[in-house]
């Protein structure tokens, strides 16, 4: 990769971080002179009334990264991306502060994915290789591209349960998709990777230690990371990109996606399959997710997000030690489905069983969950002070 679109890349990453260390303290104070904020309630978690426009601010750093990046790369390509994000923020804004009905936005959601669909020509059209197939039809995958995109907005929101998980999940994500892309020599998806990690750290650390400058992303924040999150998906598995190239040396690129998406995808299908089956609406709020569960147990918020990131990561290193190990694209596929099934629904079913019999590894959790419990300590402390401004 030639040193501009490097020097590009970072410089917009750069960018992005300090806008967002800016840009967060003012958008708290804006949030409660609006009071614009997520008040509790028998269903939340948190004790006290929260401003709740991070996406706001993270929408100002990727921005302002993208602003920096025209300088050195032609990133024209992106501009349906960029609509993509500000409808999604602007909805999920309006959610956050009127409550919109979920029918309306799940309709804003398949416009949205469909205008990304066609603007930008790239689709879930190829299975790279999967059951011995590449190209489908556009029957197909039309729909197969609207399914998932607006599953991953979903998952992604949906996950946003306690401190720092959503944004912790999306930083993580990130990384794992701009190693893939720089691999692939592919600077556009890579400098939004690197946009959504300078823009998600700054957030990250506020919502995780700050305590006059916490702030929750928000629906409209969550929506919006939605949207990308999507989009390394479709750049990776879509015909004729870059990273098609891995397949012939045995790379699945779909049981990859899956991987790195598996614990917000999987258990936001293990929920809503359980509404569904209830005989209520999928879209109704309920404390079924895996970090209330964690909660139960005595997880703090902090542990609840170790634990879940980690979780993700094991279903990323079986997918990494299969193709290692030479197993085929399908077989690939298998291992990431059966162990990401394993540590989501299985181990939520598991776990509610061993907390009603009070088998012994719900207490051994109980004790793990109470040692993450550090919120007193020294360097806790220390990294609060630093975030809040003291």
């Amino acid at each position: 990769m030639e040193l501009s679109v490097m020097l590009g890349v970072l410089l917009a990453f750069a960018a992005a971080l300090l806008v967002v260390v800016f840009v967060h303290p003012q958008v708290v104070k804006f949030a409660k002179k609006r009071n614009i904020v997520d008040n509790p309630d028998a269903r939340k978690l948190q004790r006290n009334p929260v401003p709740v426009m991070g996406g706001v601010a993270v929408f100002f750093g990727l921005i302002s990264g993208l602003c920096v990046a025209s300088i050195f790369l032609n990133i024209q390509v992106l501009l349906p991306i960029f609509v993509a994000m500000s409808v999604m923020l602007c909805v999920g804004v309006a959610d956050d502060v009127s409550s919109l009905s979920p029918w309306l936005r799940f309709v804003i959601e398949i416009a949205t994915a469909l205008m990304v669909m066609f603007w930008t020509g790239m689709s879930l059209n190829d299975f790279q290789g999967l059951w011995d197939t590449n190209l489908v039809p556009m029957w197909l995958s039309v729909p197969l591209t609207v399914v998932a995109v607006v599953g991953i907005i979903n998952a992604i929101n949906l996950v946003d349960g306690v401190d720092g998980l959503s944004s912790g999940y999306c930083i993580l994500a990130s990384v794992g998709f701009g190693l893939l892309f720089l691999k692939a020599g592919y600077y556009l998806p890579l400098l939004l990777c690197c946009l959504s990690i300078g823009a998600l750290l700054p957030f990250f650390f506020h919502n995780v230690f700050g305590q006059k400058t916490k702030m929750f992303i928000g629906d409209g924040g969550s929506l919006m990371m939605g949207v990308i999150m999507s989009i390394y998906v479709v750049v990776t598995i879509s015909t004729g990109g870059p990273c098609e190239k891995f397949v012939d040396s045995g790379v699945g690129l779909i049981p990859f996606t899956l991987a790195v998406m598996c614990v917000p995808v999987f258990d936001t299908l293990r929920v809503m399959s359980m509404r569904i089956i209830r005989g209520i609406s999928p879209f109704r709020p309920d404390k079924t997710h895996l970090h209330h569960l964690f909660i139960e147990l005595g997880f703090s918020h902090v542990g609840t997000t170790i634990s879940e990131l980690l979780l993700n990561l094991i279903v990323v290193l079986a997918w990494y030690l299969s193709y290692r190990l030479g197993a085929s694209i399908d077989t690939q596929f298998y291992v990431v489905a059966i162990v990401g099934m394993s540590l989501t629904a299985v181990f939520y079913k598991l776990m509610r069983m061993s907390m009603t019999y009070n088998w012994p590894l719900h207490k051994l959790l109980q004790r793990i969950g109470a040692k993450t419990h550090v919120e007193k300590n020294k360097g806790w402390l220390a990294i609060q002070k630093v975030v809040d401004f003291k």
